[in-house]
C-alpha cells in the first residue's frame, strides 16, 4: 500500500510511464531539429541556386571560368584569384573538371554531404561522459549551427574547398583506426592549408608520435610531389608570395581575420609589422598548444583540435572568412562556475560566427578596431584566453546554481502559462546581457527599414494614406490638435528648444539608465522590466510592418513644421539624408512614448520615494507633449505606445507570473496563513 498512489497505480508504472514520455519527448525534439537542419540546407541551396550564375559560385569560376585553372596552360596563379597552395591544384584539378556539366547542384549538394558529415562528426566527438538528450539531439544542433555559420555561407556561395581541410582533420582525430592512418589525413589537410601543421606538435606532445612523424611526412611528400609536377607554380606560392600572401586580394582586406590582417590594418607595415606578426604569431601558438594539450589529457579531444584550429587561423598569414570554421567548434569548452555564466562563451561563439559584425557592435569610431577584427578576437580568446574548465572541476558538470524567487499564486488559474520562466534574483551576466541587447536592437532597426521593403520611397504613398486615415480620425474625435500646439512652439524658442533637445536626447538615455540601475540595484525587477520592454518592441514591430504611418512632418499638404529635423525636400523620394537610414514610416505605435511610459510605470513601481515616482510619472508627459509639439508624432500614436506597453507588461505577468517582490511578500504571508489556521482548527 505504501508503494501505490491514490489511484492505487504502483509507483514504478508512474516512473515507467515518465521515462517512457520522456524518450517520446526526445525522439520528436530530435525530428523536429533534423527538420530545422534539413529546411536550413534547402534554404542555401536556394539562394545560392536562385542567384544568377554569374554572380554565385564565383571562386569556382576560378577553376572552370573561361580564365580559369582548367582552361590556363601555363602557372596556377595565372588565373583569376585562385588562392590555394600548388597540392591543392594538382589534386583538386582533375576533380573539379566532374562539375562542370554540373556547376551548381554537384558542387552544392557535394559541399551540403560535407557539411553533415562534419557535424555528425563534432557531435560524436563530444567529451564523455553526455547525457542521453544530448546523445540525440547534438547532431542536429551541430549540423543547424554549421549551415546557420558564415562561412560554411560563404563556402557555399563562392564554391570554395575550406572545409575539407576541416572535416580531413576531424576524420583523423576521430575516426581514422591506427595513428599512420590519422596522421595521413591530417598530413594531406596540412598540404591543402600549411597552418594545419600545427596540429603536428600536438599529436607529438600528447604521444600520438606515430601520428605526427606521418603527419610530417604526407605534407613533405604531398609538397613535394606539387613542387615536382609544378616547379615554377610552387616557387611562386612558398618565396615570391611567402604562403600565399597577397593571393586573393590584398592582405589588409577587412576580410582576412588573421594576424597578419590585423597588423596591417592597424597601419603598421614592412620589417616591423614581419617582426611583430612573426613573434607574436610564435607566442600564440606557444600558448594554445599548451592549453590543447591539457584539454586533449583531460579527455575534451574535440576542444583541444579546435583550439589548436583557432591559433591556426590566427598565426596564417591569410585567413579568409570561408577559413574560420574552427571558431565554431570551441563552442564545446565550458566556461564559468555559475549557471548564469555557462552561456556566456557558446552565445558569444555563435553569433560572431553567425551574424555580421556591425550587428554585434555599434557603428562607432572608436569600435572599429575592435569592429573590424571581432572573428579574430574570437580565435585569439579561444586560443589562449577563455578558462575553459577542466573535466575535474567540480563546476564542470554541477555550475553553481541560480537563485530563483519562490512561486506566487497568480490571480488567474493558468498564470503563468509558461512556468520554467521562473524569477530569477541574481543579475544576469553583464557581457551576456549587452550582446543580447545589442542584436536585438540591430534586428529592430533591420526589421523596422524592412517593413517599407527597405526603403522609405517604396512605402511613402500608402504611409501618407494612412496618415490621412489618422488626422480624419483625430479630427472626427475632437482630438486634433497636433498643429496647433506645433505651430505654438515654433513662435516660443526656448519652448521649441526645450521640446528639440528633450525629443533627442531622452528617448534612449532614461531607459537605458532606468536598466542599468535595475540591473545594479535590483537584479530580479531588472528581468522583469526587461522582459516587459522587449514584449512592447516586438509588437511595435507588428504595428510598424501591418500600418506604416507618415508623421505629421512628413505629410507635405498639412503645413506642419519639423523643428528637429529641419525642412524637408518633399522633391526627393527619401526626404533627405537622415530618412534614408531608418524607417521614417514607423511612426504607428510611437516607441518614442511608449518607452518614456515603461520607465514612468517602471519608476513609480519600484521607486522607493514620492518624489521620484512623480519625476518617473512626468517623463511620459514631456515626451508625449515632445513628439506633438515637433511634429513627429500624432495623438493616436502615443495611445497606440500605451497600448503596446500595457500589452508588454500584461504578456510578462501571463508567461511568468507575478514580480518577484509580490512572491516574496506573498512567502511571507504563507506562515502567518498557516498559524491562523491551526489556531482556528484548535479551537
Amino acid at each position: 500500500m505504501t508503494n501505490a498512489d491514490h489511484g492505487g497505480r504502483p509507483a514504478e508504472a508512474l516512473g515507467a510511464t515518465a521515462v517512457g514520455g520522456a524518450r517520446v519527448r526526445l525522439r520528436v525534439a530530435r525530428l523536429g531539429l533534423w527538420l530545422i537542419a534539413a529546411l536550413l540546407a534547402a534554404r542555401q541551396v536556394a539562394v545560392v541556386l536562385a542567384t544568377p550564375r554569374g554572380e554565385r559560385l564565383t571562386d569556382l569560376e576560378t577553376w572552370l571560368g573561361p580564365n580559369g585553372v582548367l582552361h590556363v596552360n601555363g602557372s596556377l596563379y595565372d588565373s583569376t584569384r585562385f588562392t590555394g597552395t600548388p597540392f591543392s591544384g594538382l589534386v583538386l584539378k582533375p576533380l573539379t573538371r566532374s562539375a562542370e556539366q554540373a556547376l551548381g547542384w554537384g558542387w552544392t549538394f557535394g559541399t551540403l554531404l560535407l557539411v553533415v558529415a562534419l557535424g555528425l562528426i563534432a557531435a560524436r566527438a563530444l567529451p564523455q561522459p553526455v547525457s542521453r538528450r544530448t546523445a540525440l539531439l547534438a547532431a542536429p544542433v551541430a549540423v543547424s549551427l554549421l549551415m546557420l555559420s558564415l562561412p560554411v555561407r560563404n563556402t557555399l556561395w563562392l564554391g570554395q574547398t575550406s572545409i575539407i581541410p576541416v572535416l580531413l582533420v576531424l576524420l583523423g582525430c576521430f575516426v581514422a583506426h591506427g595513428q599512420r592512418a590519422s596522421g595521413l589525413l591530417i598530413g594531406v589537410a596540412a598540404a591543402l592549408q600549411p597552418t594545419l601543421l600545427l596540429f603536428t606538435p600536438l599529436l607529438w606532445f600528447t604521444g600520438r608520435r606515430r601520428a605526427a612523424l606521418s603527419t610530417g611526412v604526407t605534407f613533405a611528400a604531398c609538397t613535394g610531389l606539387a613542387w615536382a609536377a609544378m616547379p615554377h607554380d610552387s616557387y611562386r606560392y612558398w618565396v615570391h608570395h611567402m604562403a600565399g600572401v597577397g593571393l586573393g586580394g590584398p592582405a589588409d582586406d577587412l576580410a582576412n581575420q588573421s594576424l597578419h590582417g590585423a597588423l596591417l590594418r592597424l597601419g603598421l607595415s614592412g620589417p616591423l609589422e614581419v617582426a611583430l606578426f612573426l613573434s607574436l604569431g610564435a607566442a600564440v601558438a606557444v600558448l594554445a598548444l599548451r592549453r590543447a594539450v591539457r584539454c586533449f589529457r583531460d579527455g575534451q579531444l574535440l576542444l583541444a583540435v579546435a583550439i589548436t584550429g583557432c591559433a591556426a587561423i590566427v598565426v596564417s598569414p591569410t585567413a579568409w572568412q570561408h577559413q574560420l570554421l574552427w571558431i565554431l567548434l570551441a563552442v564545446v569548452g565550458r566556461a564559468g562556475r555559475r549557471a548564469s555564466d555557462r552561456y556566456v562563451w557558446p552565445v558569444a561563439v555563435v553569433l560572431v560566427m553567425t551574424l555580421p559584425t556591425r550587428m554585434l557592435l555599434p557603428d562607432m569610431q572608436s569600435l572599429d578596431p575592435l569592429r573590424t577584427n571581432l572573428v579574430l578576437v574570437a580565435a585569439l580568446a579561444a586560443a589562449t584566453a577563455v578558462p575553459f574548465l577542466s573535466r575535474t572541476s567540480p563546476y564542470y558538470r554541477q555550475p553553481i546554481p541560480t537563485e530563483y524567487a519562490p512561486a506566487a499564486p497568480a490571480r488567474f488559474r493558468r498564470v503563468p502559462l509558461a512556468p520554467f520562466l521562473r524569477r530569477v534574483l541574481a543579475r544576469p551576466n553583464l557581457l551576456l546581457e549587452l550582446l543580447l541587447i545589442r542584436v536585438t536592437y540591430a534586428a529592430y532597426s533591420q526589421v523596422r527599414l524592412a517593413a517599407t521593403g527597405g526603403s522609405n520611397s517604396a512605402g511613402r504613398a500608402e504611409a501618407e494614406e494612412h496618415g490621412m486615415q489618422v488626422y480624419g480620425l483625430e479630427r472626427a474625435l475632437h482630438i486634433d490638435i497636433e498643429h496647433w500646439v506645433n505651430h505654438t512652439v515654433v513662435r516660443i524658442d526656448w519652448l521649441r528648444n526645450f521640446f528639440d533637445f528633450y525629443y533627442t536626447s531622452f528617448h534612449f538615455a532614461v531607459p537605458l539608465t532606468v536598466l542599468a540601475i535595475l540591473y545594479w540595484r535590483r537584479p530580479a525587477e531588472y528581468r522583469w522590466a526587461r522582459s516587459a520592454l522587449g514584449f512592447a518592441t516586438l509588437l511595435a514591430l507588428v504595428g510598424f510592418w501591418l500600418y506604416p504611418l507618415a508623421p505629421p512632418r512628413l505629410m507635405p499638404t498639412l503645413g506642419f513644421i519639423d523643428t528637429v529635423h529641419g525642412v524637408q525636400d518633399f522633391s526627393q523620394p527619401d526626404y533627405g539624408t537622415l530618412t534614408a537610414l531608418t524607417n521614417q514610416y514607423a511612426a504607428m505605435p510611437s516607441l518614442h512614448f511608449g518607452w518614456s511610459l515603461w520607465c514612468g510605470v517602471v519608476i513609480a513601481v519600484l521607486a522607493p520615494r514620492w518624489w521620484l515616482k512623480a519625476l518617473g510619472l512626468l517623463h511620459p508627459l514631456c515626451t508625449a507633449s515632445a513628439i506633438v509639439a515637433t511634429a513627429n508624432h500624432w495623438v493616436l500614436d502615443a495611445a497606440g505606445g500605451a497600448v503596446v506597453v500595457g500589452a508588454g507588461f500584461a504578456l510578462t505577468y501571463v508567461l511568468s507570473g507575478p514580480r518577484p517582490a509580490t512572491a516574496a511578500a506573498t512567502e511571507r504571508e504563507r506562515p502567518q496563513t498557516r498559524s491562523s489556521s491551526r489556531s482556528t482548527s484548535s479551537l
